[in-house]
């Protein structure tokens, strides 16, 4: 272990550079069972003495300066963590630790509404929402839960040293699962709810999202996140004029899962504001995503919800702005990012794209290395590959906006539902190729598991106008001369009526010098999306104009 003497020629503010000398997990751990065995709460559960049975040998004496770091406000353990366990480590439980400033505005934000007799993190991570609580609510109990042993061994130190252990409690497990008893007074729930996508979540809490959200009333997707999952389990814990404010991602406000979110915040959950961080901004050190503030209390009657963007993280630190939106607007709206922006109509003589055309994503294969193969593979039947656009680069390099030639592009496998369709020696190749894509595991994944039969892709009639649909730029609308498919790298533009080539050629350029990123959904760092809904929303020049435009 590295020498903790080294620890009294730091600046005692300089948390980083105590949590740099700690090595390993089991330093960490050493230094955590250290500090909590001095106070209240050293009843470890059985996944945290194993943590503990694994720690290195240190003196007790060395971790003084860590307790001082913790007692003036800073979270050395907790910086220890993120960086001894990589974000790839952390990504199955969520964890993504909240910066101070965030976490003073939204425990300022319920230290202005409400005097809470008790203080709830859900996915405490080492504590940081329950240490700023406890130094604004000196009367609070403090409740963390916490899946992550390790975490919730640093969090009960944290609460340890800051001297709040006599009236705290660490829980360790599923937050869905907790029991919180009774509290005569208020409950504030805040925190950081873990982000973990939908793929990641097992089966049976996807059976209880929808049961429970169904048995209210409440729309839902098994998509979900599991952030979303902690605020449905926030709903069934509380009770009317609990308060809470928690920080996710933002991408609920305008995706399809996120509408039991959107549900709950205008009916039971008492949507108070909902602040959201400009994409560009990164709020947290070591992951790339969006972030937004959501404030809310239990059963309130408001019949609207403040709504703001902010430019900067430092913006946060008011959560009582924002413009009011109505809830019933609200309730009618799918998206809610646009809420944010003044509504604009098309120009005189423009419509809508999707009143001219469907906008429809390219296939999923499942998996692009068994599907994806050269355009002549000798192995496969040529009336079985489908020359595609596969990478968006495609699109983006293609001359003037046009796809000319299938020549560079790669092509699809797309066997026929029924294979007797085939000729014999046709079908001899194609069974080959199909025990090698099952030695492979190609049958076995999601999408596979999801089509039948598993082994046809489905691919579209070739699109006459293709669409890139993420970067960090407008889509690139292309005209598909060379009558390429495409898979789900890029959208395809298909005519609700017939429209002469002219009049499309018209329309893609129209496209290309209308659609900016304003128009799409922005991720974290400035990545826009265009889902197909989102793509039809963009003005281009009506049948008539069109018309006039192409002659």
């Amino acid at each position: 272990m590295s020498d903790f003497k080294q620890m009294l020629l730091i600046d005692h503010d300089d948390t980083s550079k105590a949590a740099a000398l700690l090595e390993s997990e089991q330093e960490l751990a050493a230094v955590a069972w250290a500090i909590v065995s001095n106070g209240a709460l050293d009843s470890l559960t059985v996944a945290e003495s194993e943590a503990v049975n694994s720690a290195a040998e240190i003196p007790a004496s060395d971790t003084a300066e860590f307790a001082s770091k913790i007692l003036k406000g800073g979270d050395p353990l907790g910086d220890a963590f993120v960086r001894l366990r990589s974000p790839k480590q952390r990504r199955p439980f969520g964890a993504v630790y909240t910066p101070p400033g965030i976490v003073e505005a939204m425990v300022g934000w319920i230290a202005a509404k409400e005097q809470p007799a008790r203080v709830v993190d859900p996915g405490a991570g080492s504590g940081r929402f329950l240490l700023q609580a406890g130094r604004v609510f000196p009367d609070a109990s403090l409740v963390a839960v916490e899946l992550d042993p390790l975490a919730a061994l640093l969090c009960r130190a944290n609460l340890t040293a800051a001297g709040f252990d006599d009236r705290s409690t660490v829980m360790v497990g599923d937050y869905r699962e907790a029991d919180f008893g009774s509290c005569d007074g208020v409950t504030a729930f805040v925190g950081n709810p873990p982000y973990v996508r939908h793929h990641q979540i097992e089966p049976r809490w996807k059976r209880w999202l929808t049961a429970t959200a169904k048995s209210r009333d409440l729309p839902v997707s098994a998509l979900a996140g599991l952030h979303v999952h902690f605020f449905l389990a926030t709903l069934l814990a509380a009770k009317p004029g609990d308060i809470g404010a928690f920080i996710t991602s933002a991408e609920w406000l305008d995706v399809n899962y996120g509408k039991l979110l959107r549900g709950m915040l205008t009916d039971g959950l008492g949507g108070e504001s909902v602040h959201i961080l400009a994409p560009e901004v990164l709020p947290f050190e070591d992951a790339v995503t969006t972030a937004s503030v959501t404030c809310f209390q239990i059963g309130s009657e408001a019949r609207s919800v403040k709504m703001r963007r902010v430019a900067k993280a430092r913006d946060l630190a008011d959560l009582s702005k924002g413009r009011r939106v109505s809830k019933q607007r609200l309730m009618q709206e799918k998206r809610w990012s646009p809420l944010l922006s003044p509504a604009t109509s098309p120009p005189d003589g423009f419509v809508e794209l999707g009143e001219l055309c469907r906008v429809h994503r390219g296939a999923v294969t499942g998996a692009n290395a068994t599907w994806v193969t050269t355009a002549n593979d000798p192995e496969l039947p040529t009336r079985t590959l489908f020359p595609s656009v596969t990478k968006a680069r495609e699109l983006f390099d293609a001359d003037d906006g046009v796809l000319s030639s299938l020549r560079s592009l790669r092509a699809v496998i797309d066997l026929p539902a029924d294979l007797s369709e085939l000729d014999e020696e046709d079908r001899a190749l194609v069974k080959r190729f199909l025990r090698n894509a099952e030695r492979n595991g190609a049958h076995s994944s999601y999408v596979a598991r999801h089509r039948n039969p598993w082994w046809s892709v489905g691919l579209r009639s070739p699109a006459p106008i293709l669409a890139t649909y993420m970067a960090r730029r407008p889509p690139a609308f292309v005209r598909n001369l060379a009558g390429a498919g495409h898979i789900n790298v890029a959208h395809g533009i298909y005519p609700r009526d017939p429209l002469s080539d002219d009049a499309l050629d018209t329309l893609a350029a129209s496209l290309r010098s209308s659609a900016s990123v304003a128009q799409g959904r922005t991720y974290a760092g400035g990545l826009t999306k265009f889902e197909p809904s989102e793509m039809e929303r963009i003005p281009v020049p009506n049948p008539a104009l069109l018309a006039e435009m192409s002659s």
